[in-house]
């Protein structure tokens, strides 16, 4: 899973390699409005004829991406990284397979341990069935479910949650890198 959620990383931070030097940030509004210059994107990687890559920048998933990442300042995270600082590796792997394979499984430990920050030991949530049990003959009845220790439960749970800090991840705010203008990827 993660490892092709890695691939598609490294493709969208191909992709778009150098958007961040189109984007333009207009004051007029009370609120700063950011704009992409979709044709110097695409003129200066010589594209302007691609169709696809076309599609892809007017559609509604790449105005949802520009407006998320466009601001200035802003919680970066790994594809900032790659868009920013590893075009040059990207470019290296392109002829290589297994060095593209490497950093595809790197990435794939990075998505990994940013989605399980506290490793702990895995262990498996639903038994094996044991040897023989598919020549059983009987099965129980599931239980009755006792109703006032449901609700008991419920309110032990609500109390313990009331009296908790909120659980909210922090993300740190710092200046999102620019990375290598659009003319490097031509």
């Amino acid at each position: 899973d993660k490892e092709v959620r890695a691939i598609f990383l490294r493709l969208f931070a191909q992709l778009f390699q150098g958007y961040r030097s189109c984007l333009q940030l207009i004051r007029i509004h009370a609120e700063p409005v950011i704009h992409f210059h979709k044709a110097a994107f695409l003129g200066q990687r010589g594209l302007i004829e691609n169709d696809f890559l076309t599609k892809v920048l007017n559609g509604m998933a790449f105005a949802g991406f520009v407006s998320e990442r466009g601001p200035p300042f802003r919680a970066c995270d790994l594809f900032d990284e790659l868009v920013a600082f590893e075009v040059e590796r990207i470019k290296a792997e392109e002829g290589n397979p297994p060095k593209m394979i490497k950093h595809v499984r790197e990435l794939a430990e990075q998505l990994f341990k940013n989605e399980n920050p506290n490793p702990h030991i895995a262990f498996q949530k639903v038994p094996r069935p044991t040897e023989g049990s598919h020549l059983r003959v009987h099965i129980l009845p599931f239980p009755r479910i006792n109703e006032c220790r449901v609700q008991e439960l419920l309110q032990e749970g609500l109390a313990r949650s009331q009296g908790a800090p909120p659980a909210i991840r922090g993300d740190k705010k710092c200046v999102v890198p620019a990375g290598p203008p659009v003319g490097m990827f031509i």
